[in-house]
């Protein structure tokens, strides 16, 4: 059982590094807090709760296999090889792709609640 707890400390040491290294985990930090502010406002239905629940945690999820990789590439590869910049430019696109789509998402349920 001991185990099973010291895996949510290493979870909670990578939110961390991510939370305290990456520009974008903050600004999708801040971003999916000004989301749920606008869903409770709008007093959102429980399936648009739950389409911006996954969007919010699909973009998260991204961001933080973007950030283990960017670290994983500099540890293996830390002079410049253009694979390695490859392999963080798909990964950063994983991230843009998940953006969008939430973005998007966010879109669909709240401009004709505003309107």
């Amino acid at each position: 059982m001991e185990k099973f707890f010291k895996g949510f400390t290493y979870a909670f040491k990578g939110l961390a590094y991510a939370f305290k290294t990456q520009i974008n985990f903050k600004f999708h930090s801040a971003t999916a807090g000004l989301v749920l502010c606008l869903a409770l406002y709008l007093k959102i239905n429980i399936v648009e709760w739950l389409w911006i629940i996954t969007a919010i945690a699909i973009v998260f999820i991204a961001e933080l296999f973007n950030t283990a990789l960017e670290v994983f590439v500099d540890l293996i590869s830390p002079d410049h090889h253009p694979k390695a910049g490859v392999i963080k430019d798909l990964s950063a696109a994983a991230v843009l792709m998940a953006s969008v789509s939430a973005a998007l998402i966010g879109l669909f349920i709240f401009i004709p609640k505003l309107l």
